[in-house]
């Protein structure tokens, strides 16, 4: 700014005032003007010069800014993009996992209901054995107690007999022996006839 009004030649110009007819006090007066007036537009020039630079990097600032802040929104889409699609897997992976869970469950439900149904059905079968043989234990033991009845009864019918069949031998042994020699008996009518009779009907053998 200082080397633009340097170069304006005062000297010269007071000079040509004074000869177009300005005293040379004007010709001064006006040069001092004219110089204040370059020198102010020249500063003026010079801040606006200094403002667009100002502008200038500012704007670049600004550009670099915007440049930055789209780098960023980039950088945050490509995040939030692979985001919903980690997001989007984990959530096919829950689907996939609670899928063959409900499966599993629903194999172990069968399983279970299956092994009930067997340990019924074994149930039931032993059940079943366990009634059959006790009917068998059952008429086995009434066959055995009707068995033992009836051996029981012969038995004591044969003892019955056998001791009825000795009283009365050994009765008619002492009223032979209490008796008087009779007559000749006949051969027909033999003296050990009634330890030969019949047992009485009910009496068994």
């Amino acid at each position: 700014m200082s080397g633009l009004v340097a170069t304006f030649d005062t000297h010269k110009f007071v000079k040509q005032m004074v000869a177009t007819g300005f005293t040379e006090e004007q010709a001064e007066t006006q040069v001092a003007l004219l110089t204040d007036i370059l020198s102010y537009q020249l500063s003026t020039k010079a801040d606006i010069f200094q403002m667009d630079t100002h502008v200038l990097e500012l704007q670049r600032d600004i550009k670099s800014l915007d440049a930055g802040i789209e780098t960023v929104q980039a950088d945050l889409k490509r995040d939030i993009k692979e985001l919903d699609a980690r997001i989007e897997t984990v959530q096919a992976d829950l689907k996939r996992d609670i899928k063959e869970l409900d499966a599993r469950i629903e194999t172990v439900q069968a399983d279970l209901k299956r092994d009930i149904k067997e340990l019924d059905a074994r149930i039931e079968t032993t059940r079943a054995d366990l009634q059959r043989d006790i009917e068998a234990t059952r008429v086995g033991l009434q066959r055995d107690i009707e068995v033992a009845k009836s051996e029981t009864i012969r038995w004591t019918a044969g003892m019955f007999a056998a001791q009825t069949a000795l009283i009365i031998g050994a009765m008619f042994a002492v009223m032979k022996f209490s008796q008087p020699a009779l007559a000749p008996v006949s051969p027909s009518l033999p003296l050990s006839a009634p330890l030969t009779q019949t047992p009485p009907p009910g009496l068994g053998r």
